[in-house]
């Protein structure tokens, strides 16, 4: 009986999946964008896709993750920097952050069936 875990002779443990999270990523966004018009079964099926291209349930979910972080931060600098002021910049980036959580919730899920079916 065979170990799930186990290395076979010859085999490099980096060997595994093919799978790229920055195509991934670029799969959710385009999803993303095409699939606007359904709020909740969009992401999913963007995140269902993109988690299958990463490769991996972590790969996945990195991809869903890194670009609404990227996201919430620039929006902070770029809040800050217009108003000049850091509360207000932080409240502007707030109410933005409030549109990606809604809507990165359905992305994770599927990024999580994605990596799993990948």
């Amino acid at each position: 009986m065979q170990h799930l875990f186990q290395i076979k002779k010859g085999e490099i443990m980096a060997e595994g999946k093919n799978g790229s999270t920055i195509m991934g990523m670029i799969w959710m966004l385009i999803i993303s964008l095409l699939l606007f018009w359904l709020p909740a079964i969009g992401p999913l099926i963007a995140g269902i896709v993109g988690g299958k291209v990463a490769g991996g349930v972590s790969a996945g979910m990195l991809a869903a993750l890194l670009p609404a972080l990227v996201l919430a931060i620039s929006l902070f600098v770029a809040g800050t920097l217009l108003t000049g002021v850091p509360l207000i910049g932080a409240v502007a980036a707030g109410g933005t952050l409030l549109l990606v959580i809604v809507n990165i919730v359905p992305l994770l899920i599927g990024a999580l069936i994605g990596g799993l079916l990948a």
